[in-house]
């Protein structure tokens, strides 16, 4: 395994009714003054919205809303938090919801405390965090990005047509709620779509060298394995709360860098999806589904070994009678047939992308990573989006 530090600081509350029963005794150690973020109203009506307000009410907290933060978190919204934070003089940031609402509220807690250019500095340089941003808290109600127990934060910048973040470790939140039945209310489609993002983490920290055995890769393996199932579950049976659960706690374990320690990580597809999702504003779980079997055929046979084990070892696939090439791509087709099991898209005209989209500029903008199996070229992801037209 490749040399490493290993940091998380966020205490995790998991199971039902934790937001309960430990809320309250998280709120005490801040401040009286609370900046709720959430997003629409998925979070009122499933009433996880009054549960939590009435236990900060209960707390005797004296609560900002920040609501209406969208898919795809703009640079925008998170000025307009900033300023709600330096007005009315927050102690703690509570995120309520799933992976935007926490990457927005992640950049609220950075710059209410930074006084220089928050996106240039952080964003587009990444300079490292010499500061402690401003304490934040989650609760989660929507499984997929893990970003409950890391510090990045997606941020999509509107008039550079840029959609980044980069990990950094001070700004885990303090705390985060976990509780699988939080998230029942969630509707089958973005569902599964955070679902597929959660086998993209993973993928993408699994098909990366070192290429032997190692820890990492037999963790992600198991994880991969469970959550394929546990979908399966949930697609037919969606408060089924082993799988619930399951899925839920993959998603925090596939984000909380254990399994990317020793490895160089690829996330070439997320690179890709970001900045189709800054020109498009597409579900990211759905555009990482569009692109990751036309990716994996692209560089299978450079990283023949890992993909000739993730077929055999995640989706059971026999390799009698077959060459390791052969079982391998098996093992991309057996990833695209789940895609479809899914009922998420295969292409970018179901994502709504048009032909008035300039993918030439789409691919241009894509930043080229070094932890691939291969280095694409900006035509090779040119061809890529192409071929998912």
């Amino acid at each position: 395994m490749n040399s490493f530090v290993f940091e998380n600081s966020t205490k995790v509350c998991f199971g039902p009714g934790c937001a309960r029963e430990h809320l309250p005794g998280l709120l005490a150690q801040y401040g009286p003054n609370v900046l709720l973020g959430y997003g629409g109203g998925s979070v009122k009506a499933s009433g996880i919205y009054d549960e939590i307000m009435g236990l900060l009410k209960q707390a005797g907290k004296q609560v900002t809303e920040f609501s209406g933060i969208m898919s795809n978190p703009t640079y925008t919204k998170v000025l307009e938090g900033v300023r709600l934070v330096k007005e009315n003089q927050i102690d703690l940031i509570l995120a309520v919801g799933g992976g935007s609402v926490m990457d927005c509220c992640k950049a609220v807690s950075m710059g209410a405390v930074y006084q220089g250019d928050l996106w240039t500095d952080y964003w587009e340089n990444i300079s490292p965090v010499t500061f402690d941003p401003l304490p934040l808290g989650v609760v989660v109600t929507l499984s997929g990005t893990g970003s409950e127990v890391n510090g990045d934060s997606v941020i999509t910048h509107e008039e550079k047509h840029m959609k980044t973040g980069h990990d950094y470790p001070r700004c885990n939140p303090r705390f985060a709620l976990l509780d699988p039945e939080y998230t029942y209310s969630v509707p089958m489609k973005p569902m599964l779509a955070s679902g597929f993002d959660i086998l993209s983490h993973i993928m993408e920290i699994y098909f990366s060298e070192p290429q032997g055995p190692n820890v990492s890769d037999e963790i992600s393996q198991a994880l991969m394995r469970s959550l394929i199932h546990s979908l399966r579950i949930a697609k037919t049976d969606p408060k089924n709360y082993d799988a619930r659960s399951d899925i839920m706690w993959i998603a925090a374990m596939a984000e909380n860098r254990i399994l990317k320690l020793g490895k160089k990580l690829d996330f070439q597809c997320h690179q890709m999806e970001h900045q189709l999702g800054a020109y498009t504003n597409c579900s990211h779980g759905e555009g990482l589904a569009v692109l990751h079997p036309a990716y994996y055929r692209r560089i299978y046979k450079d990283g023949l070994e890992k993909f000739y084990a993730f077929a055999v070892q995640v989706w059971g696939i026999s390799p009698e009678g077959k060459t390791r090439e052969e079982t391998a791509l098996a093992g991309v087709e057996a990833l695209a047939d789940f895609i479809r099991e899914l009922g998420l898209p295969t292409t970018l005209r179901e994502l709504g992308v048009d032909d008035r989209l300039d993918l030439k500029a789409v691919a241009d903008s894509c930043s080229i990573v070094s932890g691939s199996f291969r280095k694409l070229t900006r035509q090779e992801i040119l061809d890529i989006f192409m071929e998912c037209k």
